[in-house]
């Protein structure tokens, strides 16, 4: 068997800092409804730059990763589960609120530890 050169976890956090590819049809922010024990996951839209930078659809500017203006979402949707919930946003006649398969794997992964830190009480931060 090959020497390893990185714990799972240090490879993880590798991969993290990889570049990505942004999906034009938006991005999601996902965060924990303790109160309705619920995952949410709200949905932004925008347009992607010749420099693939995600810009606001309305104004063209960039969007910070550090905050800015309020946003508000297209759409948000809410389930009791991460299958519910990667069920509502990948399934049916759509139209889909994504458009990537790296981004709906990733979605998976995010609703998956957001759904583990529901479930453990722990607070969730999205990677």
């Amino acid at each position: 068997m090959p020497d390893v050169p990185f714990t799972r976890q240090e490879l993880d956090e590798q991969l993290s800092q990889r570049f990505i590819d942004l999906d034009p049809a938006g991005y999601f922010l996902i965060r924990i409804d303790r109160e309705a024990a619920e995952l949410v996951a709200e949905h932004y839209g925008n347009g992607i730059d010749e420099r693939g930078l995600a810009t606001d659809p309305d104004t063209g500017e960039v969007l910070s990763c550090c905050g800015g203006g309020p946003r508000r979402p297209v759409a948000v949707y809410r389930a009791r589960s991460a299958k519910q919930l990667g069920i509502a946003l990948t399934e049916g006649s759509g139209p889909h609120p994504l458009s990537r398969l790296d981004h709906a794997l990733y979605l998976g992964r995010e609703l998956q530890r957001a759904e583990a830190c529901l479930e453990q009480g722990l607070d969730y931060v999205q990677d």
